[in-house]
């Protein structure tokens, strides 16, 4: 009896220890006279139903619109149980991003490089190694490096062309999934020098690893979310956020190419060569930025595994979707697509039916065009910060604590008629 007493208090102990736990997280803004969300879900916070039923950009239109009428700034909020900031203002915005960025440069994505090697890129690194490898990056994404690159894209634009010329006659095509096999291919052989020919074989293995790399339910994001609040435990009971076998997949490729190209001295105008570079030198072959110290090595292989594979992450998702609904709209618009088709036949035919970057780059109605799907149909639907200090909020006395998750939300920002009245 005595040992049930013993079980029974212990049990209610640590129930009532996580249910005051969770609820002053709940009312860690409140608490402190910062402007706040009320009524969050005791598990979910002001994030329920994302990832199952609701959309979270549909969740911070709501937010946004809720606050913006009670003509806040700010917000504090919960991340399901993780005190987060979530901004109205967009002078607030561009105060976060642009002018204080030496305090909100880090974007709170967790890494950790020696349990999980893909999660050491340059988006989740932060401090002095974010400095390091953005210094010796920067310049492989200048104009110039990307011009390069269009004849290898061009290639790829090819077959797409051919594989609709064959297609399109026969059955209806789904255009979001020969998108993402496109870009796929594109950045297959752009960022990992491999030709994938997703486009004839939609089920090859970098396309199954690709897709496996997006996978997300409820437990993984609270998986991630929890890693990106508390680093520091995460790394100390060693937990990854990349599947297993991605990681597998990924570091074989970009090894075996890596050790082909050395062996065979191979040069490609890709980012896997602008990354080899980088590598062996610590710098570009053509630049004196990226400069690393003597003796000092510019990327170990992992590292460079790394680059490669959010370069897939950042690109992939991004590219397909926004091609995907430009298509969408274009098709909504005929009028729109009529002139926009006007306007590419044109530019080609005015460089003697000639396809190029420079022609590609200025055609100011084709940017119109991306421009606005982007504004509608947002890649990301927000951008996520975390200060590196202890940050006032200019103009007011309200504090957002070191580390602390702040929420840019892009699609409600852009979906505000005040911002765009006649879009």
């Amino acid at each position: 009896m005595e040992l049930i007493n013993v079980v029974l208090a212990a049990f209610i102990f640590v129930v009532s220890a996580v249910y005051l736990f969770i609820r002053n997280k709940h009312n860690y803004w409140k608490d402190n006279g910062f402007p706040y969300a009320p009524n969050p879900h005791f598990l979910f916070g002001h994030a329920k139903g994302q990832a199952q039923t609701r959309h979270a950009a549909d969740i911070h239109l709501e937010l946004y619109k809720k606050f913006k009428q009670r003509r806040e700034r700010y917000v504090g909020m919960s991340q399901f149980i993780i005190p987060s900031v979530f901004v109205i203002d967009p002078e607030l915005v561009k105060t976060i991003l642009v002018k204080d960025f030496n305090v909100f440069h880090d974007r709170g994505i967790f890494t950790n490089a020696r349990d999980d090697p893909l999660s050491g890129h340059l988006f989740a690194l932060e401090g002095n190694p974010w400095r390091l490898l953005r210094q010796k990056l920067t310049p492989t994404f200048t104009s110039g490096r990307m011009k390069q690159m269009f004849g290898t894209l061009w290639d790829v634009a090819l077959e797409l062309d051919k594989y609709m010329e064959e297609n399109y006659r026969q059955q209806e095509i789904e255009m979001k999934d020969v998108l993402g096999r496109f870009t796929t291919d594109v950045i297959g052989t752009c960022a990992f020098g491999i030709e994938c020919n997703t486009l004839k074989t939609p089920d090859s293995e970098f396309r199954k690893y690709g897709n496996k790399a997006f996978e997300l339910d409820l437990l993984i994001m609270m998986k991630f979310f929890f890693a990106s609040a508390y680093p520091s435990l995460v790394r100390k009971l060693r937990m990854k956020i990349t599947f297993d076998d991605v990681e597998e997949f990924f570091v074989k490729i970009v090894r075996e190419t890596v050790s082909y190209r050395e062996m065979n001295n191979v040069k490609r105008n890709d980012f896997m060569n602008l990354l080899l570079q980088i590598k062996n030198k610590g710098k570009l072959d053509d630049s004196d930025d990226g400069s690393v110290g003597k003796g000092e090595v510019g990327m170990t292989q992992l590292e460079l595994a790394a680059q490669a594979f959010v370069f897939f992450l950042a690109g992939f998702e991004t590219s397909s979707t926004t091609q995907s609904f430009c298509l969408y709209e274009l098709a909504k618009n005929p009028d729109i697509q009529e002139r926009l088709r006007q306007e590419i036949n044109q530019a080609i035919e005015e460089n003697d039916g000639q396809v190029t970057y420079d022609v590609a780059m200025n055609i100011q109605y084709l940017d119109n065009v991306i421009n606005e799907t982007l504004r509608k149909y947002p890649p990301v639907e927000s951008l996520n910060r975390v200060p590196s200090v202890d940050y006032v909020i200019p103009g007011t006395k309200h504090v957002i604590p070191k580390r602390t998750l702040v929420q840019i939300p892009v699609h409600a920002i852009q979906h505000d008629p005040e911002h765009y009245p006649d879009p």
